[in-house]
């Protein structure tokens, strides 16, 4: 018994090879015209990684597995775009990084943001109790909002009565929590997350109080 072929005539085969599909029966479009091949979930950490700082285990759980599921796809997007992503396993973390280099021309995507010096100076206390307490062996470190401000004050000239200083600490609290590096547990009680270590390296923190003290000394 032979194997027959049949022949499609000339001209027959539908435009392109393929017939159109309908988004309704294309599970994989997720809008009219969906050219990505990317899982919703997968496409909605990619976002976040590129909208926020961070990615962690402990606030965005689902995201996290999502992540660690697919870090391989995750990642070459993001190189695509010369954005590098770390992951740390030990803190369960994940942010990105703007590539850099010296031998290729690389458009600039992520801009710094940087601190003010009230969120600075924030965070070098809240990074300094974090080190205490984690060195006294603590899992946790917390801070109350007064000792916290009345800490930052002192590296402000205050004069008496005035407030400005004040709202910009309440500002950069604010801010630190919105970022996650403070959670409020009670009212004006913050724990400290370990993202500050990740925001401030312990070589960083070394070079801020040595900048401090040396403006202590010229005061």
């Amino acid at each position: 018994m032979s194997d027959t072929v049949t022949e499609v005539p000339y001209g027959s085969e539908p435009e392109g090879f393929i017939e159109p599909v309908s988004m309704e029966d294309d599970p994989t479009e997720l809008f009219v015209g969906d050219r990505g091949v990317l899982d919703a979930d997968v496409r909605r950490v990619l976002v976040q990684l590129l909208r926020r700082r961070f990615i962690t285990a402990e606030r965005s759980p689902r995201q996290w597995r999502t992540l660690l599921d697919h870090q391989a796809v995750i990642e070459s997007r993001l190189h695509d775009l010369f954005v590098r992503l770390v992951v740390d396993h030990d803190r369960g973390i994940a942010y990105k990084r703007q590539v850099r280099s010296e031998e290729l021309d690389v458009p600039v995507l992520l801009k710094d943001d940087a601190y003010s010096r009230a969120e600075t100076l924030v965070l070098v206390h809240l990074r300094t109790v974090f080190q205490r307490e984690r060195g006294a062996g603590e899992r946790s470190a917390r801070v109350d909002a007064d000792e916290l401000e009345q800490t930052v004050l002192t590296y402000f000239d205050v004069a008496s009565g005035d407030a400005a200083p004040r709202r910009e600490i309440r500002r950069a609290v604010e801010r630190l929590a919105r970022e996650g590096i403070l959670e409020e547990e009670s009212e004006d009680r913050y724990r400290i997350t370990p993202l500050v270590e990740i925001v401030l390296s312990v070589e960083k923190l070394a070079e801020l109080k040595a900048w401090l003290k040396e403006q202590e000394t010229q005061q």
